[in-house]
């Protein structure tokens, strides 16, 4: 395999952050988030990021001065974003709607879009410049809930960043904000959709009670071989195009082929990374979905409702069982987990996760896949035409699945993987091996190696 590429440095020169406040005066009142919403594994900042190449419009309409007009006008609509986290009695989240406002920060890059190369995608270099972690602004409580950065390059194009209290939305949340953004910057005076707050409809029961399985929060003592600090793990991205996935779904059995890509891809990669981590065969291993729940509920949840509404449906097996059994095994896994989302099952997380303290999902032992391949961040055209690359900007602790074109025009799905980094390496062979093996066999998929 070819030596990696020399890591790209620049340095990015920052105006001091500012506050950006809704362009109209917004209620100043107190809105509980769900029993979803609070619970710990969502107390964390998730970043995005878009690269935009030169356009010519851009010399017309300055980026950063249309941007901060847009997030001004839709943070009407969005009011509570403004606002703050406040912790009440059994750490129940709630936000006080002080319309203080949104971080913002403008910032010039030395760098140019072409000096990325074919390197748009996670882990991004330079992260912590394109994405400036604003001293004291990181925090769950009394922080703001949405940090933006928009940096000029050299070259004219621009690299839109935002970071998220993931308490305050999912992803489908998060692309409705950002879409009622654009549609302000293209000169609508309302979102089409309109935000719908409703918290309350996925709060625990009165009196709560847990009628489902819920293993994914199991509180188990982690003694793994893969617990190592982030610096000793590598952080990488696979492509698999159409080519790899239908030579994946070859793997499996007749009555599974016509599984969702999604589904296939989880499997096998669940049994790849499984057989890289080397655990004790005897050891169970788990992986969450993150499964977006709102086609759920009957009747449904308000089209504009941006809260979270995701559930992390676990499924369980030996080590051995995983690497002893063909893809089929692992497959029909995921599709068991995956249906056993269901209303009553969101219900039940949510009496379970008040009973419990609002606990953490387990990650011992576990793969947590995320699929952003319908959350539509390609999409965010913002005046000057879609990004380049839309989507995550790392994904050390969840696997994403992200739709991705390749600098040939291929289109496909971009994996993220962080693992130990001798896991790292038999995991790439164990990819090699396998597309190796099917090319032998008659079939053109390339390794997800040689895509990007």
């Amino acid at each position: 395999m070819a030596a990696p590429p020399t890591p790209l440095v620049f340095k990015v020169s920052r105006r001091e952050p500012v506050l950006i406040t809704p362009s109209e005066p917004t209620p100043h009142e107190l809105k509980p988030l769900s029993d979803i919403d609070d619970q710990d594994g969502l107390r964390v900042q998730i970043p995005l990021i878009c690269f935009y190449p030169y356009d010519p419009s851009m010399q017309r309409r300055d980026p950063v001065k249309v941007i901060k007009e847009a997030l001004a006008k839709t943070l009407v609509f969005y009011y509570p974003f403004a606002g703050r986290l406040r912790e009440g009695p059994k750490r129940k989240l709630l936000v006080e709607c002080t319309g203080e406002g949104i971080l913002f920060i403008e910032a010039d890059g030395d760098v140019t879009l072409e000096q990325f190369g074919d390197v748009l995608y996670p882990p991004i270099p330079c992260l912590e410049e394109l994405l400036f972690d604003v001293p004291g602004s990181g925090g769950m409580i009394n922080c703001p809930l949405l940090l933006i950065q928009v940096t000029r390059l050299k070259c004219g194009g621009i690299v839109f960043a935002i970071r998220l209290n993931h308490t305050m939305s999912d992803a489908t949340g998060l692309n409705q904000f950002l879409s009622a953004m654009c549609e302000m910057v293209h000169g609508a005076q309302t979102p089409s959709i309109q935000p719908v707050w409703e918290r309350d409809v996925l709060n625990a029961r009165n009196p709560p009670q847990v009628t489902c399985l819920h293993h994914e929060y199991d509180q188990l003592v982690d003694d793994t071989t893969d617990n190592v600090p982030l610096t000793k793990k590598t952080h990488r991205s696979f492509f698999f195009g159409a080519a790899n996935i239908s030579a994946i779904r070859g793997f499996a059995p007749l009555h599974l082929r016509h599984c969702s890509t999604f589904d296939v891809l989880t499997a096998f990669l669940w049994r790849c990374r499984t057989i890289a981590l080397q655990p004790n065969p005897n050891d169970e291993m788990r992986i969450l979905c993150v499964v977006n729940a709102r086609n759920r509920f009957n009747p449904p949840l308000p089209r504009g409702y941006y809260g979270n509404c995701i559930a992390y449906s676990v499924a369980m097996a030996t080590a051995g069982e995983i690497s002893r059994n063909s893809l089929g095994f692992t497959l029909e896994l995921v599709r068991k987990a995956k249906a056993n989302v269901t209303e009553e099952y969101m219900r039940s997380v949510a009496d379970l996760l008040v009973i419990k303290g609002r606990p953490w999902y387990t990650m011992v032992r576990s793969y947590l896949v995320s699929d952003v391949t319908r959350a539509m961040f390609a999409e965010m055209n913002l005046g000057w035409g879609k990004p380049k690359y839309a989507g995550p900007a790392k994904g050390n602790v969840a696997s994403f699945q992200i739709p991705y074109r390749t600098k040939k025009g291929e289109d496909g799905v971009l994996v993220t993987l962080c693992l130990p980094t001798p896991a790292m390496e038999r995991f790439v062979k164990e990819l090699d091996s396998t597309f190796k093996e099917q090319s032998n066999g008659g079939g053109n998929a390339k390794s997800p190696l040689s895509s990007l």
